[in-house]
């Protein structure tokens, strides 16, 4: 229920993948989580490719950076790629800059001056990068000036803020900012503000849809809501019958699931998931629901790393059956393995032969041409094994 409910179990669309098949998945997952991280391939991309194949990327990209955009970045779990329609939702957020860390809050708090400096050069300039800001910021004859990080912070508080936001993306993924009013469709600008209450049950109902089954710290956790706010919209949602309490077994929290959640016949799916994709932000729901203890090792010093720097769980069927360590090597043209896991109890055989296949395909989207042999890990044999039948351009 909970993979039907991120879209694990839709038929994989067949021929070319346009805007349309995009938009169903963002549908199911309710946004995308943006990291800067490219060792692989960045994270928003990631989920759609898990669940409807090869894609241009150029495809998402243009949601958010050509009219008419149905995108926009924000706030949302973390920075995130959100469908327009959901801007009124977060305005509640804008308003009270909550979760505004200290540098550009203190800007603020500081430097109004700066502040409406910096908004004017985008009301001027826009869309515009932050490094174009920092070029022409006034440099007082006074002995501390404003630098480029002060300019920053400006410009991240007036985000936050929704003053103005991303018009898109350059070649080196620079935000290219610009006043919101230009970049957001018209019908989403004069949409009327809801009460902080509502947007937390319209925010609450659509992270319970895309996850099927829940307890309040992932539906909290969703959209990175208030305790009190969420516990209210979750009370609300439960009278109106839009939630459902529901008992699952072996879990100590109370628990939901959204009306319309779908059990399907069975999962059939193989695929690599992002350590950022929604099904597993909430990573105690990860576990209990898989049985799957994933922490992403990015910031862990090289030689405590338990299972690599950037790791994906490969989903086969309706369980987690294995992790692997990958980087694209873009020069050579090939994804290398750095580490391969097995995950307890599987078939190690047919786990690589599948996870061999997925890795064909994964190099054949991302424009790879080689799969290297793992390095490490105790399914790197059978994997190693597995890598040597078939080709990148057989599979993608």
């Amino acid at each position: 229920m909970a993979l039907a409910a991120q879209g694990f179990a839709d038929r994989a669309p067949k021929g070319p993948v346009g805007a349309r098949q995009l938009r169903k998945v963002v549908g199911r997952t309710g946004l995308l989580q943006i990291d800067s991280v490219n060792v692989l391939q960045r994270a928003h991309y990631l989920p759609a490719y898990s669940r409807i194949g090869a894609y241009d990327p150029a495809v998402l990209d243009g949601a958010s950076a050509r009219r008419p955009r149905w995108l926009f970045e924000y706030w949302g779990h973390e920075a995130s790629l959100l469908p327009v329609e959901l801007q009124p939702l977060m305005r509640w957020r804008m308003a009270s800059a909550q979760g505004v860390w200290g540098g550009p809050r203190n800007i603020a708090a500081q430097r109004p001056d700066l502040v409406a400096w910096v908004l004017q050069e985008v009301r001027d300039r826009g869309p515009v990068t932050a490094a174009v800001i920092e070029q022409d910021v006034p440099k007082p004859k006074d002995n501390w000036g404003w630098n480029w990080s002060d300019a920053k912070k400006a410009l991240e508080w007036l985000f936050y803020a929704g003053e103005i936001t991303s018009a898109g993306r350059t070649s080196q993924f620079a935000r290219l900012y610009d006043l919101t009013e230009r970049v957001l469709p018209a019908a989403v600008m004069s949409t009327p503000t809801p009460e902080p209450a509502a947007a937390y049950r319209a925010l609450v109902e659509i992270a319970a849809r895309g996850l099927g089954v829940a307890a309040e710290p992932e539906l909290r956790d969703y959209f990175r809501l208030p305790v009190a706010g969420a516990r209210t919209a979750i009370a609300e949602l439960v009278e109106a019958g839009v939630l459902v309490p529901t008992q699952v077994e072996g879990w100590k929290h109370r628990t939901w699931r959204h009306r319309d959640a779908a059990l399907p016949r069975k999962v059939a799916v193989s695929t690599l998931v992002s350590p950022f994709d929604p099904l597993i932000w909430e990573r105690s729901r990860t576990e209990r629901l898989f049985g799957l203890r994933y922490r992403i090792e990015i910031y862990v010093p090289q030689e405590q790393r338990v299972h690599g720097y950037y790791v994906l769980p490969f989903l086969h069927g309706d369980r987690f059956a294995a992790r692997v360590d990958l980087k694209a090597d873009r020069r050579a043209g090939v994804l290398r393995v750095p580490a391969a896991w097995a995950e307890p109890g599987v078939d190690e055989h047919a786990t690589a032969e599948a996870l061999a296949v997925e890795l064909r395909r994964l190099a054949g989207w991302l424009g790879l041409g080689e799969v290297a042999a793992p390095e490490r890990g105790d399914l790197a044999p059978a994997l190693a094994d597995a890598g040597m039948r078939g080709s990148v351009s057989s599979i993608s």
